[in-house]
């Protein structure tokens, strides 16, 4: 979700409505079943509600951008994200709750959370493979209460939290799930490359335009990446309840942009925005018609990796 020069944020999003699909492979490849799962690291989020979510596996990000960072985190969004258990709590049924809520002053301010995990080696191994998956439920709201709202959850290259991802998108963004503006719909996305255009064709980088999903607004369903090294070309396969819905392959782009965006480990994060980039193309950010305190629920969010084969 990261768009981190704050200078070009808009135009080319639009483009996400055009729907992407990769050729099949030239050659036989190995069955995915093959691959033996690990559990790396996962969190169910148990606990009594209103707790927050584990000090040991999480950092709640606030503000308005990473310090030295781009402002409105890179994408034009208008909330402040925060640490308050209001925004951010445990709902005491084994989820995460991520509340958008309007804040005083009128229809445009906002408060919300980006929930990121601490550890950023999530990576697949040489040879091997990493699967980041969760299982949530997107913000239940349609319609004129829905304008603004941008919930994802989504990957960021490790090399970003050092220098406040002032290295996108080289260093590699896997957006797993995106949705706004209430819609029926989910996004995947790889970003990747040099900032405008290039490779990636960023800003809108690779992705599947949108996508069907009908349902997933009241009920959870789980969303997952997979970069799987054991093929070649190597590949990046979404998945929407262990359908396979988007692929991109190492081909479509050049060796070295591939290698700088996928060759480390990653960091997960969780977050409702309100309004900016991505939801202007789609009816624009909150009115005073949007509906606030509708959360998006996260019931539980899982990194497994397999080892290279034979």
């Amino acid at each position: 979700m990261s768009r981190t020069k704050a200078g070009i944020l808009i135009a080319t999003l639009v483009l996400a409505l055009a729907g992407c699909t990769d050729e099949a492979p030239t050659a036989p490849q190995p069955s995915r079943a093959a691959l033996a799962w690990k559990l790396v690291w996962n969190d169910e989020f148990e606990g009594g509600a209103g707790g927050r979510p584990s000090a040991r596996d999480w950092i709640l990000s606030t503000g308005t951008g990473y310090r030295g960072g781009a402002s409105q985190w890179g994408t034009g969004e208008v909330e402040t994200m925060t640490d308050a258990a209001a925004n951010v709590h445990l709902d005491g049924a084994g989820h995460l709750a991520i509340v958008p809520l309007r804040a005083g002053g009128g229809a445009g301010r906002w408060t919300s959370a980006r929930v990121e995990s601490r550890r950023t080696d999530f990576a697949a191994p040489a040879g091997g493979a990493v699967r980041i998956e969760a299982s949530l439920r997107m913000p239940d709201v349609t319609g004129p209460q829905a304008a603004g709202y941008w919930s994802a959850f989504w990957a960021l290259g490790e090399p970003a939290r050092p220098v406040a991802a002032t290295n996108w998108p080289h260093i590699g963004e896997w957006d797993i799930m995106e949705n706004v503006n209430g819609r029926d719909s989910v996004w995947h996305t790889l970003h990747c490359g040099t900032p405008i255009g290039g490779p990636c064709n960023e800003t809108t980088g690779l992705g599947s335009g949108e996508l069907p999903c009908s349902g997933c607004r009241t009920a959870y369903h789980t969303y997952a990446i997979e970069h799987d090294r054991s093929v070649s070309p190597e590949e990046l396969r979404w998945y929407v309840d262990d359908r396979n819905t988007f692929t991109v392959r190492a081909d479509r782009v050049d060796q070295a942009t591939w290698s700088a965006a996928n060759h480390h480990g990653f960091f997960v994060i969780l977050n409702v925005a309100m309004g900016g980039a991505f939801p202007a193309p789609f009816g624009g950010g909150p009115t005073p018609a949007t509906k606030p305190g509708v959360p998006m629920l996260v019931d539980r969010v899982a990194v497994r990796t397999a080892a290279g084969r034979g």
